[in-house]
C-alpha cells in the first residue's frame, strides 16, 4: 500500500525537476516542460486528496488543471514556433539578445 507520505513526496521530486528546469533551461520548450511537470506534480497531489478523503473535489480540481495545462501547452507550443519561424532559434537567451 502505497502511503499519503510517499505520494506527496513523489509530488515534490516532480515538482523540483519542473522548477528546475525552467530556472536552468535556456531552451524554450524545455522550459514548457518544466511548466507541465509542475502542473502535474499540482494533479498528483489533488488526486492523492481525493483518494485520502473519499471527496470528489481533489478529482475535479485535477481535471481543471488538465484542462489548463493541455491550453498553455497549445498556446506555448504556437509561441515557440513562431519565434522559431521569426528568430531561427528557441534559446530565450539569444532572443533576448536580438530584440535588444
Amino acid at each position: 500500500m502505497i502511503t499519503l507520505g510517499e505520494i506527496v513526496a513523489l509530488s515534490g521530486i516532480l515538482f523540483s525537476g519542473g522548477v528546475y528546469s525552467v530556472l536552468t533551461s535556456r531552451n524554450a520548450v524545455r522550459m514548457l516542460m518544466g511548466i507541465e511537470l509542475i502542473f502535474n506534480a499540482a494533479n498528483v497531489n489533488f488526486v492523492a486528496y481525493a483518494s485520502t478523503t473519499g471527496l470528489a473535489e481533489g478529482l475535479s480540481l485535477a481535471i481543471i488543471s488538465i484542462s489548463i495545462a493541455a491550453a498553455e501547452a497549445a498556446i506555448g507550443i504556437a509561441i515557440v514556433l513562431l519565434l522559431d519561424k521569426l528568430f531561427k532559434t528557441v534559446d530565450v537567451d539569444k532572443i533576448k539578445e536580438l530584440k535588444g
